[in-house]
């Protein structure tokens, strides 16, 4: 297993424990990929997964910037054009990072997508 699915599998059991409920994961299109989909009551959540053992080039969260948002945006589109019953709820888009220690870190709301 690749050290980034661990980092999936340990961000969805973490998150799962909170209480949401996965959706999909590794969902994949031509524009994109989204790591985990998930529920968090009626809201659907697209849930970025960051590890980084290192810190020295800058945190796990420094590396989604205004690109990586952008695509995660575009990606999120076309799931909801293929899953209509998801586009009717509220959308948000969160952060889950995991460190050299294996300390995970939540960032509800990461980035606003509001036009």
């Amino acid at each position: 297993m690749s050290s980034g699915a661990a980092a999936e599998d340990r961000a969805l059991s973490f998150l799962q424990a909170q209480g949401l409920k996965l959706i999909a994961r590794n969902w994949r299109c031509k524009l994109g990929e989204l790591d985990l989909v998930l529920a968090d009551a009626d809201t659907v959540v697209i849930a970025e997964v960051r590890s980084r053992r290192r810190s020295d080039y800058g945190s796990a969260a420094e590396t989604v910037d205004w690109r990586k948002q952008a695509k995660l945006v575009r990606a999120t589109r076309v799931l909801l054009a293929a899953r209509p019953e998801l586009a009717e709820r509220p959308l948000r888009f969160d952060l889950v990072t995991l460190d050299g220690d294996g300390a995970v870190e939540w960032l509800r709301e990461a980035f606003d997508v509001s036009e």
